[in-house]
């Protein structure tokens, strides 16, 4: 299975790389990671995490307060967004 980027959640992701870096020197690194490990569980598991809307779902990372907003597209999973948890929780709902 293959994932692909929605362009505003790979933006959003590039941004937080960046923020991380600027933050710690390799913390963007360890950011990268941790969100492309969350993908890995995604690819395995696609349905293991509730929906929120449809069949769109939400995997949490384990170290950063992120979580990677998803949907399965026959055999793809396209990422909408790479969503910081403190942000308007719905704000990605137009990417759809």
């Amino acid at each position: 299975m293959t994932f692909s980027f929605h362009p505003e959640a790979e933006l959003e992701f590039n941004q937080a790389i960046d923020y991380y870096e600027a933050c710690q020197e390799n913390l963007g690194l360890e950011f990268v990671n941790e969100v492309y490990n969350t993908i890995q569980r995604i690819i395995a598991f696609p349905h293991a995490w509730q929906p929120l809307d449809k069949n769109i779902r939400r995997c949490l990372t384990n170290r950063f307060p992120f979580g990677v907003i998803y949907f399965k597209k026959e055999n793809e999973i396209v990422i909408l967004a790479v969503m910081q948890l403190n942000k308007k929780p719905d704000y990605w709902l137009n990417r759809q």
